[in-house]
């Protein structure tokens, strides 16, 4: 112990001048290696719990500009944004950790990185924004979300020490999918399970028109004209999400149908009625990791923060992240 408290003094003598980020399990276990960043530079945060060490920097879609903005600040502006305030704390909470988890690990990547404020990273509304779209329920909202950061307060999800990629989306049909279903690649942590909350999801399942001549045109392929069933499935995984989908000749993964006809799930079934193509799907979203729909049936049955983010992301851990005057360092 007097050895480890030498070298610990002998840390905090080196690190003076620059924010630093220090990610450690709760569970002790020996770092294997870390790696040495430089943090944005601070900025005024006028979030209710200002963090001016690290700040986040967010392109803003509407208008083209780069706004720098406190992490506080920028995680109450996600959490609001992604997930609806009416859920439960600890689905909340989940969420929270799940956003900043997220861009801890961008700035870990690339201290320089800069994020937007749409799907393509995590959306993001200012406190004004937020305002203007809660419009009377700001207040009870704006606290609730609040809270689930502050709850959360320094913590990150990771796995064997280091920061994961916390994928999460909106209702799944019933199971999550693998990551190696969807994209191509495995990830230990990004493993189907059941997730039966899910179908009291008002986005369980849906329905959307498509005219025949559009959907043509998106998949390249000429459709039978008569009415029916529009082509069949040759493969589902073992979600039960479509892996393979012969249409027109041509045989699609399931994700390519849905990204080209923007389908709500790569779970569908496709139906011709004159000129419309009806898609039927269930689920709503790319299926991979945390289900925002399951983590509120979770929370809803008593379970923590702790064990959403541990059902959805296999084999991880809540590490304490702590910001201190300093390099930043991720222990990993």
């Amino acid at each position: 112990m007097k050895k480890k408290a030498a070298l610990l003094l002998a840390f905090v003598l080196v690190i003076l001048l620059v924010p630093t980020i220090i990610v450690s399990p709760f569970i002790h276990k020996p770092p294997v290696q870390s790696a040495t960043l430089q943090l944005p530079s601070a900025v005024p945060d006028k979030s209710p719990n200002p963090d001016p060490a690290v700040t986040v920097s967010v392109r803003r879609s509407a208008t083209g500009i780069t706004e720098r903005v406190g992490l506080n600040q920028y995680l109450i502006g996600v959490v609001g944004s992604e997930m609806p305030a009416a859920f439960q704390p600890q689905a909340l909470e989940a969420q929270a950790l799940a956003a900043r988890t997220y861009i801890v690990a961008r700035l870990v990547s690339n201290p320089a990185a800069r994020v937007t404020d749409t799907v393509s990273n995590q959306v993001y509304n200012s406190p004004q924004e937020l305002k203007r779209i809660w419009g009377k329920d700001y207040a009870w909202r704006i606290r609730k979300i609040t809270k689930a950061v502050e709850a959360t307060d320094n913590q990150v999800i990771t796995y064997r020490g280091k920061l994961i990629t916390p994928l999460f989306f909106s209702t799944s049909n019933g199971r999550t999918a693998n990551a190696s279903d969807y994209w191509t690649t495995d990830v230990p942590y990004l493993k189907s399970v059941p997730s039966p909350w899910d179908k009291l999801s008002p986005k369980y399942k849906r329905e959307k028109k498509i005219s025949a001549a559009d959907a043509e045109s998106a998949l390249g392929v000429a459709l039978p004209v008569q009415d029916g069933t529009v082509g069949h499935v040759v493969a589902r995984t073992g979600a039960g999400y479509i892996a393979r989908f012969k249409i027109g000749g041509r045989t699609f993964t399931g994700r390519q149908i849905r990204e080209k006809l923007n389908l709500s799930s790569s779970d569908f079934r496709l139906t011709r009625k004159g000129n419309t193509i009806i898609a039927d799907t269930t689920g709503n979203g790319h299926g991979v990791g945390m289900s925002q729909y399951g983590a509120q049936g979770m929370a809803r049955t008593g379970k923590t923060a702790s064990q959403i983010i541990a059902y959805y992301y296999r084999g991880t851990q809540i590490s304490r992240m702590t910001v201190t005057s300093g390099r930043a360092t991720v222990l990993k």
